[in-house]
């Protein structure tokens, strides 16, 4: 398959040991958040990035964790109301916060996301929410204290608030021709099937990142560990003869169209090699995935 495992460690209960073990059977990308791991799986990360410089990051900015709340109001680049919500998109917070990332990291981040931008967002707000966030990225490219940047969303795409013509022009406004928008972060699963039919009809969310040149980080392929559970014998034999339930599950994400990396969380070696050789193996046709899309619906 085209599509390349990566490790999430949004659910690694010991973040550090997730990534050694990643990083040892052949992981090239991570990607966490500074509200992963109780605030601290970015430091967590660091001796892992420090031992392996060729091993790419990504991390998020928009949910704050109780401790970097504390810090941002105590240097004035949030608000106590922002703090206690939780969750900011303002130029200085993100100005701040890529900037405590990078510390914590010990490198620049490869990809900053901004994380799920619909969080407490009316419509009428989305666009200059996101041309102010955008802008505030581009100048941490500008100063090189981030590579590129993206948007991570859960719901964003699906309940139709984004969409990837919005982004590129928003992106377009803050940075010219030359902005550095790289990639988007969804969910792409067995329960999140949307994405996957209407790529194989040519259309939708997957097939115009790919066709603008943006890489697709799916999430949650497994829905919280949830997937395997639910996979019937019979429905993993329809998706990939001979396969675990997990197996199948990660190689009709991977399959997709425009799919280039899927976000895996576990820190369990033999877990990881079952769902390397699931990405290793062809891709499924699109009869398959049309067939689990009649099957199970979106």
């Amino acid at each position: 398959m085209t599509a390349l495992l990566g490790l999430g460690t949004y659910r690694c209960p010991d973040t550090t040991e997730a990534a050694l073990m990643a990083v040892v059977h052949g992981a090239n990308w991570v990607d966490t958040a500074p509200n992963y791991g109780s605030g601290c799986a970015e430091a967590l990360l660091r001796p892992v990035l420090t031992s392996y410089p060729d091993l790419r990051v990504s991390t998020k900015v928009g949910f704050i964790p109780p401790s970097a709340g504390r810090l941002g109001v105590h240097s004035g680049v949030l608000s106590a109301e922002s703090a206690s919500r939780g969750h900011c998109l303002t130029p200085d917070y993100i100005t701040w916060q890529t900037a405590r990332s990078r510390r914590l990291l010990g490198r620049m981040p490869d990809i900053v996301f901004l994380h799920n931008p619909e969080h407490d967002c009316q419509e009428r707000d989305i666009a200059g929410r996101l041309y102010s966030a955008f802008a505030a990225l581009e100048e941490a490219c500008s100063r090189r204290a981030i590579g590129a940047y993206g948007v991570a969303t859960w719901r964003g795409f699906s309940s139709k608030l984004l969409n990837v013509s919005t982004l590129l022009q928003l992106a377009a406004a803050a940075g010219g021709s030359g902005h550095h928008l790289r990639a988007i972060q969804l969910p792409v699963s067995l329960v999140h099937l949307a994405p996957v039919a209407e790529a194989i009809d040519g259309r939708g969310v997957l097939i115009e990142a790919s066709a603008a040149g943006l890489d697709v980080f799916a999430s949650a392929p497994l829905h919280g560990g949830e997937i395997p559970d639910i996979v019937t014998h019979e429905l993993a034999e329809l998706i990939s003869p001979g396969a675990t339930p997990a197996q199948a599950a990660l190689s009709l994400v991977a399959s997709a169209p425009g799919v280039r990396r899927v976000l895996l969380s576990t820190s369990s070696a033999e877990h990881w090699r079952q769902a390397a050789d699931a990405l290793g193996r062809p891709p499924l046709s699109p009869d398959v995935l049309r067939k689990v899309v009649d099957v199970l619906g979106t």
